[in-house]
């Protein structure tokens, strides 16, 4: 299942990123698409009762190096604020990011 809404987001060099959704209630990747190219950006997800365990975050090195990771965990984020779950990030790239932004500590899993 993809969900229809989709968040754009740009960098200072002015590169659009739109992120998608993809699975369903119990799975799914938050896509990047970056204006221009063809690889994508991808982070996989899966719900482990309230809490969406974030399991792997994989940018290509053709769009590497324009925030493409920041902005698929923000949209992680972004959500876990509007839906009410819990965030377990079992991925190294998402537990970096929950400790440079403590702002976020209420939606990390317990």
């Amino acid at each position: 299942m993809t969900t229809g809404r989709a968040v754009k987001h740009q960098e200072h060099d002015m590169t659009e990123v739109t992120i998608t959704r993809h699975g369903s209630d119990q799975a799914g990747e938050y896509h990047a698409h970056v204006a221009g190219e063809t690889a994508i950006g991808r982070l996989t997800w899966v719900m482990h009762g309230p809490v969406r365990a974030a399991e792997h975050t994989l940018v290509r090195p053709e769009i590497g190096g324009r925030g493409v990771a920041a902005k698929l965990v923000d949209a992680l984020i972004a959500d876990a604020r509007e839906q009410g779950f819990k965030v377990d990030p079992v991925c190294s790239y998402v537990a970096a990011q929950f400790k440079r932004h403590p702002e976020w500590a209420d939606l990390r899993a317990d």
